[in-house]
């Protein structure tokens, strides 16, 4: 449809839409079926027009189109966050927040600037420069690949049971169907995605959060997808779509699993959970089978998804790329397949007296568990979906030999070390270090710059009236009384009127990310009129 001088194409079909189209669709009434039991209208209205702007995304024909689908896909996720109603799920709401508006707007800098080079909105492949840089930028930060990759863990796990289900199907995954759509064949997204891939196995062993665990894990897995983006052979971007479609749901699965355990002990920390194999046993079955789904096991979805990646880098002679791919295999099945339901379920006992478990919880996770089952036993059902026609056969005596000698060989390692193996009551920073810590001492000079300005223009209204007689009498000596009182306020060491403690730290965050955001319109309004006019 004409939009202004340009053309919008609002819904564009082919096998790469489809694809996760329909993977968003089975995900959004799964998640459905495991929360029915809420009757949370925030919740419930958030998470459908979080599943509703992604499916826009994912058909969007052009730029303009996805930009909207992507700002409301940012905004709706963000109330599955504060849903949860505690402080440090507010806190972490306004980070990402104000990580997302970042990306927000690098991502229509981005477009604006591919408009005046190219005057056209089309939604296609990229072939570099600035306006592509931007948007790749924008889109690596929701595919939350380091160094920006920070705002997942440090928000996912603070979500609500529910909502963490939601989000951790979408945001990222809209994001490399994104980079599939626009960058494939990009080799800097070969590599990113390769170490990703083990800098999430590494700092998912260091969390004692299970649902931090499991976020870090996102990242991991999504370095399999944006590897294969990168690749950009017809088998690797086949690999990442195959990919993303069994990860949304055994990721599903996996904090379907532990938001249960959530929601019936309360408790989400390793250090605190325990002996659950007695009260809690069908969610462990249900969990196990994504377990084993993300570990790449025969018989179930990762094994047939993750492979057909690791095969193409074959393919492609990167003997490296295969050799990090296969570590983070080892790594994830050591710490979800093994390290969290031995903590979860097989531990010291705590003595902890978990409550009923709604029945749409337990349905959820069996229907999920059920597909999770069927793609690994039967590969075409998935492969026939994918954009590209697949001649790959997941079930060789080779694959098969390789990939039991690594589960068995990591089982037996794990087993050997279970007795001395134990979890730490610690907070691990990742690149959120970046704004957790340095954030205080910026709030700080914020503050009390603030402050200090507000003195100044109390003392200077004072002198305003004071001076008024002497206006018309002596206009040089009332300029230098002015001049003296705003530099003896900003560089003398009396106190200040005005004190931070003044200010509750909420209304200083808000006014923080209101003023970044003004700034970021502003520069978006000037930069967009000198391109357009």
């Amino acid at each position: 449809m004409p939009f202004l001088d340009y053309e919008l194409v609002l819904c564009r079909v082919d096998k790469l839409s489809l694809a996760f189209g329909y993977v968003f669709v089975i995900m959004g009434f799964l998640g459905g079926v495991y929360g029915f039991h809420l009757k949370d209208t925030l919740q419930q209205v958030s998470a459908l027009l979080y599943v509703g702007s992604s499916l826009g995304v994912v058909f969007a024909g052009d730029l303009f189109t996805l930009l909207v689908f992507w700002e409301i896909m940012a905004v709706s996720s963000l109330f599955l966050i504060w849903a949860r109603r505690t402080p440090e799920a507010r806190r972490a709401g306004f980070r990402y927040l104000i990580v997302h508006a970042l990306g927000g707007s690098a991502l229509m800098v981005g477009i604006l600037w591919h408009i005046g080079e190219t005057g056209s909105l089309i939604f296609n492949h990229f072939d570099g420069g600035i306006a592509s840089s931007l948007i790749l930028v924008s889109f690596a930060l929701n595919a939350a690949v380091p160094p920006f990759n920070g705002w997942l863990p440090d928000s996912y796990p603070e979500s609500t049971v529910t909502g963490s289900v939601f989000l951790s199907a979408f945001t990222t995954k809209v994001a490399v169907y994104a980079l599939a759509r626009g960058f494939s064949g990009l080799e800097l997204l070969m590599w990113s995605g390769a170490i990703m891939a083990v800098y999430g196995v590494v700092f998912a062993f260091l969390a004692n959060d299970g649902r931090r665990l499991l976020a870090y894990h996102i990242i991991s897995q999504v370095g399999y997808m944006v590897c294969g983006v990168g690749i950009g052979t017809a088998v690797a971007v086949n690999g990442a779509t195959a990919h993303a479609f069994a990860h949304i749901l055994y990721k599903g699965l996996l904090f379907m699993g532990m938001g249960t355990v959530l929601y019936i002990t309360g408790r989400n920390k390793l250090t605190e959970l325990g002996g659950l194999i007695r009260s809690a046993p069908l969610v462990l079955i249900l969990f196990m089978v994504g377990a084993l789904s993300i570990s790449g096991v025969p018989l179930f979805s990762g094994f047939v998804s993750k492979s057909m990646v690791i095969h193409a880098a074959e393919l492609e002679h990167l003997g490296v790329i295969v050799l990090l791919l296969n570590l983070a295999s080892v790594g994830t099945f050591l710490s979800i397949g093994l390290k969290l339901p031995y903590f979860t379920w097989f531990s010291t006992d705590r003595g902890l007296k978990p409550k009923r478990t709604p029945l749409g919880m337990y349905l959820g996770m069996a229907l999920t568990a059920m597909i999770c089952i069927a793609i690994g036993v039967y590969p075409t059902l998935l492969y026939n979906l994918l954009p590209f026609a697949v001649h790959y056969q997941p079930y060789t005596a080779s694959h098969l030999m390789e990939t039991m000698q690594l589960l068995i060989f990591a089982g037996l390692a794990f087993w050997l070390v279970i007795r001395k193996m134990h979890v730490e009551a610690t907070i691990t920073l990742d690149t959120d270090w970046v704004y957790r810590r340095p954030s205080r001492l910026t709030y700080r000079v914020f503050s009390v710059t603030l402050c200090r300005f507000l003195d100044a223009v109390e003392g200077l209204s004072l002198r305003l009236v004071h001076f008024s007689v002497k206006l018309g009498a002596n206009p040089p000596g009332f300029l230098a009384e002015t001049i003296r009182h705003a530099g003896h306020v900003f560089f003398s060491n009396r106190k200040p009127a005005f004190e931070p403690s003044d200010f509750s730290p909420d209304r200083y965050r808000i006014s923080l990310g209101v003023m970044v955001l003004v700034v970021l319109l502003c520069l978006v309004i000037l930069l967009a009129w000198d391109i357009l006019f």
